[in-house]
């Protein structure tokens, strides 16, 4: 029998989340957690509802062909969706946040981002999160974790 700790079981549920994500280069997954260890919202990134997504444009492409410009992030729809007081809680999330989601983090009340990937750790938008969070005092970590987890549903 496997039991596995906190961390990676919240891991494993944003990274689960991540798997809806129809981004064809970086899907992320983010699951929000009360003191209580009590999951109260997930998210992944993804276009704005009610909008197609067969009609969005899904490459990195420059301008208005660019989907980083439509693109709603997991941080962002967790937090939209975690429509309880976040106050407190830790965010687990499969990619450290950029500073727009960073932003977000700060004016939600969460304490705490636990992350997975730092593949972009060098780039201006994560330099800037690194240092909004610090100034705001949100503790951030990367999971270190050896786990190694199956899922087969068939």
């Amino acid at each position: 029998m496997q039991i596995i700790n906190w961390d990676d079981y919240f891991m494993s549920v944003a990274y689960i989340s991540s798997l809806r994500s129809k981004d064809p280069r970086t899907q992320v997954g983010a699951c929000i957690v009360d003191k209580n260890h009590r999951i109260i919202s997930t998210g992944y990134n993804g276009m704005p509802n009610n909008c197609n997504d067969s009609e969005m444009p899904w490459e990195p492409k420059e301008g208005l062909e660019s989907k980083y410009l439509y693109v709603v992030h997991a941080e962002q729809n967790a937090i939209l969706y975690g429509k309880n007081d976040l106050q407190g809680c830790t965010l687990y999330a499969t990619l450290f946040p950029c500073n727009e989601c960073s932003k977000s983090i700060i004016q939600s009340g969460i304490s705490e981002v636990v992350y997975l990937s730092d593949k972009y750790k060098d780039s201006e938008q994560t330099i800037v999160s690194r240092f909004i969070l610090n100034m705001a005092g949100i503790k951030y970590r990367q999971l270190a974790s050896d786990t190694r987890i199956e899922i087969n549903l068939g």
